[in-house]
């Protein structure tokens, strides 16, 4: 694993949209906070864009964007600014191959899942984490982690145990995201190897029965013989039909992932929530499931 250098006072931290469009103006909250952490801001040609309707700028556009932050030797990390749908028609127009060799962080959730699983294959970590346009809403933890994160400060959570809880111990690199996400990217290359690794994922706005239809492609692709634990944040503003599911989301996974002798941990403080804690994909967390808490340590 090669991981990025934390950084520090007077470094410069890149914002641009890898998915849809959003004002400078919008921008302003987050990078008062990135000032007052004695940080500069450098802004991506993305922000502002208007001429391709919700997406900022052409897929080339936020493809050459993205390759400027990343190739840029005084930047030392790239936020994006917003998610919504995106990321995936530009990812493949990047060269990733300077990146490799002088990696940075990446910070985002939602859409950018399909980022930090295509840098997570290169043996890169990156941090899931608030966006510029949640950063106001999110709570001071929140925030708080994602400094932490960045200037090398070791995270660990600590969380009350929740019913639907599968009780364990286990080791493993922390992988995944945005559970519609990574539905959509299987079979392609941005896919992670889920063996051995540990399982995260979140989601908003779905109809049920697709939460149903996605943890079952998971289940018989055996994403859940391979996997050595699962943490599942937050399941927020799900939809149903007429007739309902009759199962919320958590209920669905806890059927699904039933047979499985792994921990599993509901309710993490992640996703698109208030309390969206950041987590560093790509390196190796102890889990630890019990009847009295949920801890995660970053190793």
């Amino acid at each position: 694993m090669k991981t990025p250098a934390y950084l520090q006072k007077g470094d410069t931290i890149g914002i641009l949209s890898t998915a849809r469009k959003l004002t400078l103006d919008q921008l302003a909250p987050a990078i008062q906070l990135l000032e007052s952490w004695g940080l500069s801001v450098t802004i991506g040609k993305t922000i502002g864009l208007d001429n391709n309707n919700q997406l900022a700028g052409t897929d080339e556009e936020r493809a050459a964007d993205f390759q400027d932050m990343i190739d840029n030797p005084n930047v030392k990390a790239i936020w994006c600014a917003k998610g919504g749908y995106g990321t995936v028609r530009m990812v493949d127009g990047v060269d990733f191959t300077g990146f490799k060799k002088n990696p940075k962080w990446l910070i985002g959730f939602s859409d950018v899942t399909v980022l930090h699983s295509h840098i997570n294959n290169m043996n890169i970590p990156t941090l899931h984490s608030i966006m510029c346009l949640t950063m106001p809403s999110a709570t001071p933890q929140a925030i708080d982690s994602l400094r932490m994160a960045l200037f090398g400060e070791k995270l660990a959570y600590n969380i009350e145990p929740h019913p639907y809880n599968n009780q364990g111990t286990t080791q493993g690199e922390l992988v995944g995201g945005n559970l519609s996400v990574l539905y959509s990217i299987i079979g392609s290359r941005s896919e992670v190897d889920y063996s051995d690794k540990i399982l995260f994922i979140e989601d908003l706005d779905e109809y049920l029965y697709h939460i149903d239809r996605m943890m079952m492609n998971l289940e018989r692709n055996r994403y859940f013989n391979k996997v050595k634990g699962i943490v599942i944040g937050g399941m927020s503003s799900m939809n149903d039909n007429t007739i309902p599911w009759g199962h919320d989301a958590l209920e669905i996974i806890k059927d699904i992932t039933a047979p499985y002798n792994i921990p599993i941990c509901f309710n993490f403080p992640a996703g698109h929530i208030d309390d969206n804690r950041t987590l560093v994909l790509g390196t190796t967390i102890t889990l630890n499931v019990n009847d009295t808490d949920t801890t995660i340590t970053f190793d």
